[in-house]
């Protein structure tokens, strides 16, 4: 079971297939993409989907993962210093996260890291600040009924525009009308 706020704001359980949550961290592993070198640091509390994502995905690929306490998920500063010293290579958070982490002064530690976005609208303005840190900045989408995320979306300096993106494998998207058409 995976947990979400839901629309009401409160949280919810979803079941999960094993098979779901496999196509999920595969196609993960290839777009965005991660690999045995990378240092990915998960800010979400294992309580919530998104945090399969920061463990399942680095793991199924010999990544490392770094977790950082709960003590500091607020505090810019402690988070840049775990991603220097740790060599942080991957990072994913919520826009209102990304906005606190880039108005910090230090937040040229993010340079080279692939930056993943997503639980909330990314807006342009907050996409062309992430790229001015990173070119490597991906927009994610997706209730967790489709396990965690269901479409991504490269951003990178020519093309700054979050749109919802592409299906993840395996998966198959359909914009409806009011009508269901």
């Amino acid at each position: 079971t995976l947990y979400t706020s839901g629309s009401t704001g409160k949280p919810k359980g979803v079941m999960v297939s094993h098979g779901a949550l496999r196509n999920f961290t595969s196609s993960m592993a290839v777009a965005p993409g991660i690999t045995a070198d990378d240092r990915l640091l998960s800010l979400t509390t294992f309580c919530f989907d998104i945090f399969g994502l920061e463990l399942y995905v680095p793991l199924s690929v010999g990544a490392r993962v770094v977790l950082a306490g709960n003590d500091v998920n607020l505090d810019p500063q402690a988070l840049l210093d775990i991603v220097q010293r740790q060599g942080i290579s991957v990072l994913q958070a919520t826009p209102s996260t990304w906005r606190m982490l880039l108005d910090h002064p230090r937040r040229g530690a993010l340079q080279g890291c692939k930056l993943l976005c997503g639980g909330e609208a990314l807006s342009d303005e907050l996409a062309a600040r992430m790229l001015a840190v990173s070119d490597q900045l991906w927009n994610l989408y997706g209730p967790t009924e489709t396990t965690i995320w269901s479409a991504i979306h490269r951003l990178d300096r020519s093309h700054t525009k979050p749109w919802l993106g592409r299906p993840i494998d395996n998966t198959t998207l359909y914009i409806l009308d009011a009508d269901l058409q």
